[in-house]
Parts: structure tokens; C-alpha cells; sequence
């Protein structure tokens, strides 16, 4: 079970980690990065120990116009013997 929920605007981004983080109670950071946040992860894990959070976000924020410019697959028919 989540240690908490926590709002992406209640979260930092951290240039150094390239990761937007929230104090953990051990002591050390709850952290997700962008490119988990565009594939729609909502866990922020702490390195130092087992707890993690729920993120709350709008993927969509976070989506940007990386997503306009993606090609739909082309699906191929393929023989079934």
C-alpha cells in the first residue's frame, strides 16, 4: 500500500536528479521522472528504503507534443497455419 498521496505541485523538480521529489520520512527522496510520468507511472519510489507514494498528475501535462508527432503502427496481416 502507498505511504500517501501526493500532488504533482506539491512536488520539487531536482536538476540534479532530473526528477521531480518529495521527502520521504527515512530521510531521503521519493522520486519520478519525467519520461516515467509521460508513460503514466504514478509511483515515486525512495532509494533508501521500501516506502513509496502515489503521484496525482494530468498525463496530459506531460504528454507535451511528443505525442502529435508519433505514427500509428502499421499492423501487417500475417499467415496462421
Amino acid at each position: 500500500m502507498s505511504y500517501d498521496d501526493v500532488e504533482i505541485e506539491d512536488m520539487e523538480w531536482n536538476d540534479e536528479l532530473k526528477a521531480f521529489t518529495y521527502p520521504c520520512p527515512c530521510g531521503d527522496l521519493f522520486q519520478i521522472t519525467n519520461e516515467e510520468l509521460k508513460i503514466g507511472e504514478e509511483i515515486a519510489r525512495c532509494p533508501s528504503c521500501s516506502l513509496y507514494i502515489t503521484v496525482i498528475y494530468n498525463i496530459e501535462d506531460f504528454l507535451g507534443d511528443s505525442k502529435k508527432h508519433v505514427e500509428p503502427s502499421k499492423q501487417q496481416p500475417i499467415a496462421v497455419a
